[in-house]
């Protein structure tokens, strides 16, 4: 009967390979400056400025100038939706905003601790009236 070492395929000490380190340490979840100032802006948006503007709102914004709160940035403007939802509806956003969410990139930590720190200021500031 033969027989094939791990080395001999490649694998050498496959234990090793698949145990995490012993020095691996958790990192923080953590957002960028650029991506606190969206959300902090996002506090002032209104839900209507997460929908695609329709062709008579375009043209009366082109005639008559107006603001696109939309970001260039797809992944920026992942995180100003999940924001402006957040500020609204606090824990209650839709699944698939949350899957958009992590497709553009953030973690499930980011997004607990972009949910967090709104909540937490929603408990400090007074009500928005939009």
């Amino acid at each position: 009967m033969g027989y094939l070492t791990f080395s001999e395929l490649g694998g050498g000490d496959v234990l090793t390979r698949l145990a995490p380190a012993a020095d691996t340490v958790a990192v923080p979840a953590r957002l960028t400056g650029l991506e606190w100032s969206v959300v902090a802006i996002a506090w002032s948006d209104r839900l209507s400025s997460l929908r695609r503007p329709g062709r008579i709102a375009r043209a009366m914004g082109g005639v008559f100038g107006g603001h696109n709160p939309r970001l260039s940035d797809p992944r920026l403007e992942a995180l100003r939706r999940m924001a402006v939802l957040t500020w609204h509806h606090g824990y209650t956003v839709p699944p698939q905003e949350v899957r958009a969410f992590h497709d553009a990139g953030y973690s499930a930590d980011q997004y607990e601790l972009l949910v967090d720190s709104i909540a937490a200021a929603r408990r400090q500031d007074p009500p928005r009236h939009h």
